[in-house]
């Protein structure tokens, strides 16, 4: 996907969300956000972007620098703020700690208070849950596979068993372990998915019908790293790829006729509106403060993503700006254009990728046990060199399998939902 459309007078004025939005990723994408609305929009247009943050402190900082970014893309493109033929973008800070329920709780009910609809939520703000490298691994498949090793790696270490803080009020009370929720699964899926089922109804009161709900995913969510035993990660040793595997199955089997008990419990279809749409995507590979390093290792990993790209990778975005190229692409194209990719594809996880000069595009992901669009034997709009070197063309057998776990996460995902809203609400009385 090369060729971005924006349009349609069914979003004239339009509510999107980010988490996540301080820095990385998020930021990026708050920044894309703005200059793809300002660019492409006419001015009668405007745009109300909402950033959560974990703290006020952040919050302040984020929107001081987004509005220094306004200033300096509307210079840039030598548009003045009062010019009525620029599109509007109003910014909003909100604060939500994604691994606290109470704290989701609190967003939810301002956000239902505040708003009257929402027409996208960007769900990016997560946790890698990251100590360092395997350096005797990571050494090895470098040597040996220098493209596979920066772009599928499999040296990193995570810390195994990490918990939230305690979600009850009272915690002088003993609980069964069952209420205890695992720190990367929690800030990266179950903080999200409790979030989007809470703002349910703005997202169906979207103008821009249906709602959007784009998960962040990465290219990193192996099909080895995931165990529907252990959904919460609590017992692996990649416990943020085994999130990143949970959140495809969820977005790519959600319209699913296997799936939609499950899924209209979570995003309860509106009587007079289509029910909102759930979208994947991940940045590629882009240079973040998700992995601890010392500086100087920053700037080599930086040098080596920049070397693979040149070789033929095109997932080595780099820069967070650049990853942001499909999230955004997903929240500012029009129903029409994503609806007719669809048709033509099928379903698919999006990842922003680039050409070795560096220039972006949305394009087309493979996944293990659902291929590119979840149709056997398609092979449309795969990249050159972007597939692991174990992986296998989809199957029938295999996705029938892919079809039958998004039943079993989803009905699990539910189940986690409903006992967590019951004891927080069994607290509170």
């Amino acid at each position: 996907m090369t060729d971005r459309h924006y349009g349609g007078d069914e979003d004239v004025h339009k509510y999107v969300l980010v988490t996540g939005a301080n820095g990385g990723l998020g930021y990026a994408i708050c920044c894309r956000l703005i200059d793809e609305f300002i660019l492409t929009r006419p001015s009668s247009h405007s745009m109300r972007l909402i950033i959560t943050t974990r703290d006020k402190t952040k919050s302040h900082d984020t929107i001081a620098k987004l509005k220094d970014h306004i200033f300096r893309t509307r210079k840039h493109h030598k548009v003045h703020e009062k010019t009525p033929l620029v599109p509007k973008i109003y910014l909003q800070s909100e604060q939500v700690n994604l691994c606290q329920l109470r704290s989701v709780q609190t967003l939810v009910n301002k956000l239902n208070r505040s708003l009257p609809e929402l027409d996208t939520v960007i769900l990016n703000a997560g946790h890698g849950g990251f100590t360092g490298l395997d350096w005797p691994l990571a050494i090895w498949t470098i040597l040996t596979n220098f493209r596979q090793a920066f772009t599928f790696p499999t040296f990193k270490l995570c810390s195994v068993g990490d918990l939230t803080a305690p979600q009850m009020l009272d915690t002088s009370v003993s609980r069964p372990k069952s209420t205890q929720l695992g720190q990367v699964f929690c800030s990266n899926v179950f903080g999200h998915y409790m979030l989007v089922h809470g703002i349910a109804a703005l997202l169906s009161n979207s103008s821009a019908t249906p709602g959007r709900v784009i998960w962040i995913s990465s290219h990193e969510a192996y099909d080895s790293t995931f165990s529907l035993d252990d959904i919460q990660g609590l017992s692996s040793p990649v416990a943020y790829e085994s999130s990143k595997r949970l959140t495809d199955i969820l977005a790519l089997t959600s319209r699913l006729p296997n799936t939609q008990h499950w899924v209209d419990g979570f995003l309860p279809p509106p009587s007079n509106h289509r029910p909102p749409r759930q979208y994947v995507a991940h940045p590629g590979v882009c240079a973040t403060n998700i992995m601890p390093l010392y500086w100087i290792l920053t700037y080599a990993m930086t040098a080596a993503f920049y070397l693979a790209r040149w070789i033929g990778s095109p997932w080595h975005t780099v820069t967070p700006y650049k990853g942001a190229c499909a999230p955004v692409w997903l929240a500012l194209a029009s129903q029409q254009e994503l609806d007719a990719v669809e048709a033509d594809g099928g379903v698919a996880k999006w990842g922003s990728a680039v050409d070795w000069q560096g220039e972006e595009r949305a394009s087309r992901t493979e996944v293990q046990g659902w291929g590119i669009g979840g149709r056997v034997g398609d092979n449309v709009d795969l990249p050159k060199n972007s597939r692991m070197k174990e992986a296998e063309d989809l199957t029938a057998d295999g996705k029938e399998h892919f079809a039958m776990l998004g039943r079993s996460c989803w009905q699990a995902m539910e189940k986690l939902r409903v006992e967590w809203e019951e004891l927080l609400k069994e607290e509170d009385d």
